[in-house]
């Protein structure tokens, strides 16, 4: 009992005297996701007061942005950080990897090879000259912070850059674990983590393994470029269904939930601020006048649009973002918004036709108004009838047709109050009607 009691009282001391060290992965794709899943690990493990935090990496690249957001992180932090790569640290894994204080690789690994690229039509193709200006400066920048050789960093970026008697002009720079030790860019060479913790004189260290959490994978799903585009397209789509119909129905409740979805994720991943969403709201609100209040296609339209578009793209983008990466915001914001209109168009055309149709939206009235017929208090007017604007249109408003008010909307035309009009077309509960032509009698 005196020997438990003893053991029970000295291990606290040796808990505390023994060094713990956080281990954080870095996987697959280098995106907003992963960005925000690094920053937490650096942040759990300044707050523990370990040791080291050792990034085991494994990675072919990914986007530009999240790969600063990484970089900056590790040049902030004033814990010890160890890359270890294994097997490969290539493109935006190379400036992770210069941004460590020190680096180790496993035998047969890869670094470097980190010239920019852009989605073009026929799959990836280099970028554009200022976008590698500026990569290629901030992989020198890191490599000078860490004491590692510049000149090298920038030959992984850009292939104009010639170190004599390791790269020749025209050939990105990438290097092995043997070569990178002889060229001051890695530190050591280790096997596995067990290996990088005696290198690091951390024998014994008590392990905290870190992994993304099960909401970090789910944001790093929904800001996959295909996975944010469609919801913005569905969002989009919805709310303009919800807009050409009465009530509010499924389509205005899926549209909201994919717009929330879409700027919840960026919201997270700092992505978006306020500021981007009070400029997409600023630009609904105007593109909401300009087809509610103002007649015709005006000033308030092409602003609505650009702000609009603006604001959804910069939801997209995140710190050091290039040229090239800010016009491949705007131009998926700017498909998905034609897809929404597309989309819209389609199935404004044929779901009243289907027989579930009318069921996506909540009528505001009922049935037996519909069964009365035409002319009859209440009823719904058909097609041919023909009556009075009683306000405004622009294009909704209300009319008088057959002896009832209507809510009615033009076919995208200003009809002051007073003249006759003829229903055209009636889609559920949304009544559409057009200026009598000239001649014609009102009812």
């Amino acid at each position: 009992m005196l020997a438990l009691a003893a053991a029970l009282l000295a291990w606290p001391a040796r808990a505390a005297a023994a060094p713990v060290v956080h281990v954080a992965p870095i996987q697959g794709e280098i995106d907003a996701g992963l960005s925000a899943f690094v920053k937490r690990a650096i942040a759990g493990a300044e707050a523990a007061g370990a040791s080291a935090l050792i990034l085991p990496t494994n990675t072919l690249g990914g986007r530009v942005d999240a790969a600063i957001v990484i970089r900056d992180a590790l040049l902030a932090t004033p814990l010890r950080t160890v890359v270890f790569v294994d097997p490969r640290a290539i493109s935006a894994g190379a400036l992770i990897a210069l941004a460590a204080e020190e680096i180790v690789m496993a035998e047969g690994a890869t670094l470097g090879a980190a010239a920019p690229v852009r989605a073009g039509p026929e799959g990836a193709e280099p970028a554009g000259e200022k976008a590698t200006s500026y990569v290629r400066k901030e992989f020198r920048a890191t490599a000078e912070r860490r004491g590692r050789p510049p000149e090298l960093a920038e030959a992984m970026v850009d292939e104009d850059v010639a170190v004599e008697g390791v790269v020749d002009p025209g050939k990105l720079l990438t290097l092995t674990t043997a070569e990178a030790l002889s060229l001051g860019v890695a530190d050591a060479r280790a096997d596995g983590i067990d290996a990088v913790l005696a290198r690091l004189g951390l024998e014994g260290a008590e392990i905290h393994a870190a992994s993304p959490s099960w909401a970090e994978r789910a944001l790093r799903f929904l800001t996959m470029p295909a996975v944010s585009s469609l919801l913005l397209s569905l969002g989009m789509m919805g709310v303009l269904l919800e807009l050409r119909t009465p009530g509010f129905g499924i389509p205005g409740l899926v549209g909201a939930a994919c717009l929330v979805l879409f700027f919840w994720a960026q919201w997270l991943l700092a992505l978006v601020g306020w500021e981007e969403i009070a400029l997409a709201a600023a630009g609904v609100l105007l593109l909401g006048l300009e087809v509610f209040v103002i007649p015709g296609f005006g000033i308030a339209g092409v602003l609505g649009a650009i702000a609009l578009l603006a604001g959804l793209s910069m939801s997209l983008v995140g710190a050091g973002v290039t040229l090239e990466r800010a016009l491949e915001a705007v131009a998926q914001v700017a498909l998905s918004i034609a897809l929404a209109l597309a989309g819209a168009l389609v199935a404004l055309r044929f779901l009243p036709r289907l027989p579930f149709g009318r069921r996506l939206v909540l009528a505001t009235s009922v049935g037996a108004d519909v069964a009365a017929g035409p002319g009859a208090p209440g009823s719904r007017p058909l097609p041919g009838e023909r009556g009075v604007a009683a306000s405004t249109l622009r294009p909704a408003g209300i009319a008088r047709i057959g002896g009832a008010r209507v809510d009615v909307v033009s076919e995208a035309e200003y009809i002051a109050a007073g003249e006759a009009i003829e229903v055209i077309r009636v889609e559920g509960n949304r009544v559409v009607v057009r200026r009598l032509a000239a001649g014609g009698e009102g009812g």
